[in-house]
């Protein structure tokens, strides 16, 4: 028997359907509404606005121009440290040891200043090298090792969370560090860090302005520019980024230092809004620092998110929070929500993302 020919290809001729109008999927254009929610904060700016609306009904006190500037610093406590949180997360990374490292960096503030009897400010410089070291210390342990952020972090959650509890009872015989008000340096840091100003007749805390002048830095920084570009990267894939070049150890590592920076800031003001600090606080707040980031559009897996998104989410935490205490629930209920707003956003994040690449 001869052999079979190859089957040549048929040659057909596509209908003219006229232009914009093929219906090649290459070319065809998605619906102006998938596209939006492809995009990660629209989701949780949504669900923020449903959450906004549904206290309003629900707690009538919320309407009021005082409940409304608590509820915005609230949020601004979480969504400060959410912001470099969300960078890490979409560098593939996350840092376990967020919040009790805002209470190491208030605790080393304070007892610099009494216990040495130093400036305020010497403290506060002190306490951001430290912030810093420790930042800097997750992510060379991260990238030398190659362990998971996981287990380097939860290790620097253990020790911090000890020597905040021994080194503060050591220093002070007390669970808690000495009021510092009255120290030199103490009402020219409370300005920067903690004090409030008038909108209306209504007093508004200054960490809701550093907030979101952090947020628009942060959007600048990832969509603007080169080092925006390469968080993007190495959240994406590593290896790849290494191979065009992107310094993936530079990245990571400023990464974490970020992340220090951002502890030592709330913890700050953490500081010199009430004082003194107590040495056992801040255990549990890194789940809500990530989980902010998450709900605002932030993948556990790396290489996608935005710094818009943690701020609704922040948002959505504090109008929570607040919004029981408004409405006379019980406080208990904020877990539930949580955990029910956690899971949504990771569902909704399921799909945008299933949509976003569906041809």
């Amino acid at each position: 028997m001869g052999m079979a020919r190859q089957a040549e290809p048929a040659v057909t001729t596509a209908p003219d359907l006229g232009p914009g109008k093929g219906s090649d999927g290459r070319t065809r254009q998605r619906p102006l509404a998938l596209c939006l929610l492809a995009r990660p904060e629209v989701g949780v700016f949504l669900g923020a606005v449903a959450v906004l609306i549904f206290f309003l009904i629900t707690a009538p006190a919320v309407r009021d121009g005082s409940s409304m500037a608590n509820i915005l610093y609230q949020s601004s406590t979480i969504g400060i440290m959410a912001l470099p949180v969300a960078l890490l997360m979409i560098g593939g990374e996350f840092d376990l040891s967020a919040g009790v490292a805002v209470i190491t960096s208030a605790l080393t503030a304070s007892m610099i200043s009494y216990q040495l009897t130093m400036n305020v400010w010497a403290g506060v410089i002190i306490a951001l090298i430290l912030s810093l070291a420790i930042g800097l210390c997750n992510g060379w342990l991260l990238v030398k090792t190659g362990l998971p952020s996981f287990l380097v972090t939860l290790g620097t959650f253990l020790i911090l969370q000890g020597v905040n509890l021994a080194v503060t009872n050591l220093v002070t015989n007390n669970v808690a560090t000495d009021d510092i008000s009255d120290m030199d340096g103490f009402d020219q840091a409370k300005v920067i860090f903690a004090s409030s100003f008038d909108v209306g007749g209504v007093q508004v805390k200054i960490s809701v302005v550093w907030w979101l002048v952090f947020a628009a830095l942060a959007t600048w920084v990832l969509l603007r520019t080169k080092y925006g570009n390469w968080i993007f990267a190495v959240g994406g894939n590593q290896g790849s980024a290494r191979a065009v070049g992107v310094p993936v150890t530079f990245t990571k590592i400023s990464l974490f230092m970020l992340v220090g920076f951002g502890a030592w800031f709330v913890g700050m003001h953490q500081l010199f809004s009430f004082n003194t600090v107590q040495s056992g606080e801040g255990v549990g707040q890194e789940l809500i620092y990530i989980a902010a980031a998450v709900i605002g559009g932030c993948l556990l897996t790396g290489g996608a998110g935005s710094a818009i998104g943690p701020v609704f989410g922040a948002f959505m935490f504090g109008m929570v929070q607040q919004g029981i205490v408004y409405a006379r629930w019980n406080p208990d209920w904020f877990k539930a929500f949580l955990g029910v707003m956690l899971l949504g956003a990771v569902l909704i994040n399921l799909w945008v993302q299933r949509t976003a690449t569906r041809r």
